[in-house]
């Protein structure tokens, strides 16, 4: 939190003369550099070549290999993140220039751009809408409902959330296989899916010939990473203590913005490797920010408003929280077992 206390807070408590002054702050920061677009673009899809190349050429020296491989797979995390801002048309300044831009990455990230851009708007839309959970990236269940849910529903869930599960076989199971149909694809753009997914089968097909085994080894190593990263993330981004939900007519978009939105300060080269999406309250304030501006946006921010930052610790410690407690306005881990008061609980 920023040390000066007679900053107008934006977390834990949101204010309606804050939401003016951060609207007219966070517009300074939405213009548009074609270079800096272009440097960011290029430059990761040239780090992202180079360092498959580097871990086919380093095969079968797994001491090499491995960084190589987690190196390039934060490279497919980053494009992960250009794709999205090219979904709010924030990368580049005009729409048909992110539009072919995200359509460029979508092989690369395993993610067919029409979907996902209708998917995350829908996200950005019903953020903290408890009534509309069926939009966000990582469900997360009430302690009301948990209270009343059955042995099977309670252990679906369990399984879910454990981060054992969630974050490698989550992440393995969402880019590789559930993105192949997405969720509305068939509404959406379903050709476009079927192309797209073709495409990928052609790139595959390119690094057998290229390189063989060693290539497809290497390349579902990337793949297998790059989730378990975005799944960090996507978990992180909305699921912390102090996050807030709520539900109409009283969900506050602002506040569900800025305070059900983590920023993450994990150091300036994770920021790099991520394109700066830790900063994902700002970014759902203003979508219209690009990422290579957010970082410098959110250290300004900070130094007018008293911001909640996540480090690396509670970042791990998000993990154990489970649920959300409506009473106490928190998230929560799951109920020891013989309590059954939310107080009780939230106070484990």
């Amino acid at each position: 939190m920023h040390a000066n206390s007679s900053l107008p807070e934006i977390t834990p408590t949101y204010r309606q003369e804050a939401e003016r002054e951060l609207r007219r702050f966070t517009r300074d920061w939405t213009s548009r550099d074609e270079r800096l677009a272009s440097v960011s673009y290029f430059g990761t899809f040239a780090a992202y070549f180079f360092t498959l190349w580097l871990a086919v050429q380093a095969w079968p020296t797994w001491w090499l290999v491995g960084p190589l491989i987690v190196v390039n797979a934060f490279a497919g995390v980053r494009l992960y993140v250009l794709q999205h801002d090219t979904g709010h048309n924030s990368l580049f300044a005009t729409r048909k220039r992110n539009t072919l831009a995200g359509h460029g990455l979508s092989i690369f990230t395993l993610t067919p751009f029409a979907v996902m851009q209708h998917n995350h708007n829908e996200h950005h839309s019903h953020l903290g809408n408890l009534d509309a959970r069926a939009t966000t990236e990582i469900f997360t269940m009430t302690l009301r409902e948990w209270q009343t849910a059955g042995f099977w529903k309670r252990l679906h869930y369990r399984l879910y959330r454990n981060p054992l599960l969630m974050v490698p076989v989550g992440g393995l199971f969402t880019y590789a296989l559930a993105y192949r149909w997405p969720k509305n694809a068939a509404k959406i753009a379903p050709w476009q899916v079927v192309l797209h997914n073709g495409g990928i089968a052609l790139w595959v097909f390119v690094l057998w010939m290229m390189a063989g085994w060693p290539a497809l080894v290497i390349y579902a190593g990337t793949i297998f990473t790059a989730g378990c990263i975005g799944v960090f993330l996507v978990y992180l981004q909305h699921n912390f203590e102090d996050t807030w939900w709520d539900r109409k007519p009283d969900l506050n978009p602002a506040r569900a913005a800025l305070q059900g939105s983590s920023a993450l300060d994990l150091g300036w080269w994770f920021d790099l490797a991520v394109a700066n999406i830790t900063y994902h309250d700002i970014h759902h304030f203003n979508a219209n920010i690009p990422s290579y501006r957010l970082r410098a946006c959110h250290r300004e921010l900070r130094r007018h408003y008293q911001v909640q930052t996540i480090g690396w610790a509670e970042a791990f410690r998000s993990f154990t929280l489970k649920l959300w407690d409506e009473d106490r306005g928190r998230l929560v881990p799951f109920p020891r077992r013989g309590r059954a008061q939310p107080s009780a609980v939230a106070a484990g």
